[in-house]
């Protein structure tokens, strides 16, 4: 005892606040305190509370009243890490049950300790106080309305602010009554407009937001305090529970075209195929009550719950790289999840991931989960392993706030919080709104099936209107009849909506950020359109330039010599050889696209160097690793380059570059696969954005998917990119499809993408051998007077000695090339090589066939096995196909063959039957 003499001396205050600061972070304080705290720890929670001495025990014993203080302090510590667990906050169920409890006897103390006085009251800004005080305070910041999550962050200052916020006026709002009013105006649209809808649209599928009403007024919130914190643009991203609320009641979209929605009208846009109305984004200016007026942008979204959220993450990026580069905080991205949802989609957990990296992070996004507690019809408790849905959230140590959507003020509360965090600190922040669903998954179901306990319970159960009203009726806030005046001229309104709505005939579908493409003067276009050459031209002298900053690297840094090397041979083959390749080929159209003023960005997996080594677009500093990026100085006022290797992810970071794209239409968006069939990680996308959003909502997008593809003895998941399924989703106007075979071609079709005035998403299937064979090189001409050439001919032939016409794309060509002369039959084969795939150059290809009027033998030659590649495509775009001669492997289940003996024998195989139709043994 006499080594601890000093702790009877002492202000036991200090201590208590010593002890909390190790318990929050050990780290932070003096090693010898860290040492005793831990010392005591380690006798406490071995040996118990009560045990006699033993030699560990007694080095760590301490007067009687310091104990008790570093007690209370665990007490303290106790609620603020595990608090949540004993919330308030299920409206229509009891609440699992959790051990150990937050009982006194828990951590060594006792009723008689109730009224005794705590110096550890100091810590939570109490003073020094009774233990009833302090645990008084405790169960209203930590255990009625709102449950919070953040003990596990590991920024001393971000616990520091929050315990800040939590301490003022115990958790609890303090509305005025204006503001409760208005919560309860809020409350009462969301209430009103669900039921209005329940009785014109009987059995109509709407996904209601009853139960979860107090959305709502919480959005209502944010967007008016965000804009007095200086946000500008709001980009939301839901699915379907409650969106047709939020377009109303928060986006401003009039309920007379959600009602002509609801009638079924069709559309006035003949070519617009359109989508269900709770799938339709909106962009709408509003004025908050401040009088500052703000863009608001709801992104459309499938039926893929979580896809949209990372298309949201993209419109916001593009938006600050765009107009708020200087204050990412200007753009505010919403993301509104379904408890499920979040919890079983995998994207969540990408696009998490995504938050704090350089390519992709936005400021922080508020994510708010209307959690029914049920998913379809799966129960929570088989709907996740996890304690909470938003337990993803803890992954970038995000604060979560788990909040009962009954109680209205609390709601607001939680959300204006989190507002306050993510403008603060830049980061993520999730709020779970536990509610429920009234009427099942939509609203022809029956819940009951499934749920029918929860369902009884949520018959008998008050909406959060009724609830609030009565609470402010209580308060003497409003009297017994302002609801029924509020609900009464709600109503009305809609009455007159829906009257005006029924006497129009078709439905007007506003463009999705219709105003952004506008002002660059983009029109969506048919097929007729994209089949027009684009000019591609460009100067000499300028390409030069940009050739000259692209192959020389700063003389005053050292670089390994391989850099120094590729670097310097840039310069050779423009200055020397007149031969450029593939990557130069490539640099030279971001380079030519930044000196027109567009931006360039790309991401995927190692892009920065590109998987085959072939970019180097950021080359590093041998010593420091210093970033440099030749194309950042190509011209003085140039575009923007960004590109950034990717987090491993294909779902989610497509998701991204679709949404930035779909934001920034003068920016060359490319997303890059490290091997081509790895897109199929991000299938998704594909099918419901990239490949049918313009027919669904009327949106443009340029991304451009760059896929390496051919046949090299790489196995099955390194050789095809899956052409055919880009090519059966191809129809009419929706997408270009292109496999390029030289380094001038794909450099023009780049530039085609940005000069074009309209935007079209591009698959390109991209070589990997290509890159460095000898003869796939441009000449500068090419580059300055061509143009993308959807076919090349074979400009070498004999039209009146060609006997056998052979057509092909990509890589492969230069393998028939290869072994035509070998055989030497330069003059009774012509190879001819289809570089666009989609839209299909049918006119082309018949000029093809009718200039080689003495080919008997008219071959379709592709590497892939029949059943993939382009083969089926084209038998479905063009009838002369049926009459082709089709070599290629035969039907596998697999792209290739693991075996790069099989592969080679394969290979050799269709390339033998090219040549010679009575080879026909193709295994």
């Amino acid at each position: 005892m006499d080594r601890f003499s000093f702790l009877n001396a002492a202000h036991t205050a200090y201590f208590a606040e010593l002890y909390d600061q190790y318990l929050q972070n050990p780290d932070s304080i003096e090693p010898s305190w860290r040492a005793f705290f831990q010392g005591y720890d380690f006798g406490t929670e071995t040996y118990g509370e009560e045990q006699e001495a033993s030699q560990t025990v007694s080095q760590v014993v301490v007067p009687e009243n310091v104990k008790k203080e570093f007690q209370v302090v665990k007490l303290i510590d106790g609620y603020r890490t595990r608090g949540h667990l004993f919330t308030r906050t299920n409206p229509v169920r009891e609440r699992r049950k959790y051990e150990p409890t937050l009982a006194l006897e828990n951590f060594g103390l006792s009723e008689s300790d109730l009224d005794k006085s705590f110096e550890a009251g100091e810590i939570i800004g109490l003073g020094k106080t009774t233990l009833q005080n302090i645990i008084t305070h405790l169960e209203r910041i930590y255990c009625e309305s709102i449950g919070v999550e953040y003990m596990y962050i590991r920024k001393p200052e971000q616990i520091e602010w929050i315990q800040q916020q939590l301490n003022k006026n115990d958790n609890h709002p303090k509305f005025s009554t204006d503001q409760k009013k208005h919560i309860l105006k809020k409350l009462n649209e969301a209430v009103s407009f669900e039921n209005f809808l329940h009785t014109k649209y009987v059995g109509q599928k709407r996904f209601s937001l009853e139960g979860g009403e107090s959305l709502i007024p919480a959005l209502d919130a944010v967007v008016e305090k965000a804009a007095e914190k200086g946000v500008e643009e709001f980009i939301l991203g839901m699915a379907h529970r409650g969106r047709l609320n939020v377009l109303t009641n928060i986006f401003g979209k009039s309920a007379k075209n959600i009602f002509s929605e609801f009638d079924g009208k069709d559309y006035e846009e003949a070519i617009f195929d359109g989508d269900v109305k709770y799938h339709l984004g909106l962009t709408a200016d509003r004025t908050t009550d401040s009088g500052k007026k703000i863009s608001m942008n709801i992104a459309p979204n499938p039926s893929h719950l979580e896809t949209v959220g990372a298309v949201v993450e993209g419109i916001a990026r593009a938006k600050q790289d765009r107009h708020h580069a200087d204050n990412f905080s200007e753009v505010l991205p919403i993301v509104i999840h379904g408890d499920a949802a979040i919890a079983g989609q995998g994207l969540v957990y990408e696009i998490v991931q995504m938050s704090q990296l350089d390519g992709y992070k936005t400021g922080g996004t508020i994510h708010i989960v209307i959690n029914n507690q049920v998913g379809f019809t799966t129960n929570y408790l088989d709907a996740r392993s996890s304690t909470y849905c938003t337990d993803v959230g803890k992954v970038t140590l995000s604060p979560v706030l788990h909040v009962n959507a009954d109680a209205a003020e609390a709601v607001v509360h939680a959300a204006l919080f989190a507002l306050e965090y993510r403008m603060t600190f830049q980061r993520d922040v999730f709020i779970d709104l536990l509610g429920y669903r009234k009427y099942g998954h939509n609203e022809g179901d029956e819940p009951r099936f499934t749920q029918p306990k929860l369902y009884k319970a949520i018959s008998k159960h008050s909406n959060p209107r009724d609830i609030y009203a009565e609470k402010l009726r209580n308060q003497g806030v409003i009297d017994e009849n302002y609801v029924r005046e509020l609900e009464k001229k709600y109503k009305d309104s809609l009455e007159e909506k829906l009257e005006d709505s029924r006497k129009e005939e078709k439905t007007v579908i506003t463009p999705f950020m219709q105003d952004i493409w506008k002002d660059v003067g983009l029109e969506r276009v048919d097929e007729n359109e994209m089949a027009k050459e684009v000019d591609t031209t460009y100067p000499e002298e300028k390409l030069a330039q940009i050739a000259k900053a692209v192959s020389k690297l700063p003389e005053d840094k050292k670089f390994l010599r391989k850099i120094n090397k590729i670097i310097s041979d840039r310069n050779k083959m423009f200055f020397e050889r007149n031969e450029i390749d593939w990557g130069m080929g490539e640099t030279l159209a971001y380079g030519s696209l930044l000196e027109e003023g567009f931006d360039v960005r790309i991401t995927g997996q190692d892009v920065e160097r590109g998987t085959f080594s072939h970019r180097h677009a950021v080359v590093k500093v041998e010593d420091s690793e210093e970033e440099i990026k030749l194309l950042d100085h190509v011209a003085e006022n140039q575009g923007k380059f960004y590109i950034y290797n990717s987090l491993l992810s294909e779902y989610g970071v497509v998701g991204f570059d679709y949404g930035y794209a779909m934001a920034s239409p003068n920016t060359l968006t490319i997303w890059e696969a490290q091997f081509g069939d790895f897109s199929n990680g991000a299938q998704i996308m594909i099918d419901q954005y990239i490949s049918s959003a313009e027919d669904k909502w009327k949106t443009q997008n340029g991304l451009v998917m760059l896929l390496p593809h051919g046949y090299e003895g790489q196995g099955a998941e390194h050789s095809s990119a899956r052409m055919e399924r880009y090519l059966q989703l191809c129809a009419k106007d929706n997408m270009y499809v292109a496999d390029c075979t030289t380094p001038a071609n794909f450099y023009h079709l780049l530039r085609r993408q940005m000069k074009a005035s309209f935007r079209k998403p591009l698959i390109v299937f991209t070589p990997k051998s290509l890159l460095r064979l000898p003869a796939a090189v441009s000449q500068i001409d090419d580059f300055v007077n061509g143009s993308f050439q959807t076919l090349i001919d074979d400009v070498d032939a004999k039209p009146e000695k060609v006997k056998t016409l052979v057509f092909c794309t990509g890589k492969f060509y230069y393998d028939l090339l290869e072994e035509r002369e070998k055989q030497g039959r330069k003059e009774d084969v012509a190879l001819v090589r289809l570089e666009q795939l989609f839209p299909l150059p049918k006119t082309k290809i018949r000029e093809i066939l009718a200039k080689y009027t003495n080919a008997d033998d008219i071959v379709w030659a592709q590497e892939e096995p029949r059943n993939m590649g382009a083969y089926s495509h084209l038998l479905m775009h063009m009838d002369e196909v049926r009459n082709f001669r089709v070599a290629s492997r035969r039907f596998y289940g697999a792209p290739a063959a693991g075996s790069a003996v099989r592969s080679k024998r394969r290979h050799a195989e269709v390339i033998a039957y090219v040549f010679d139709k009575t080879k026909n043994n193709m295994r």
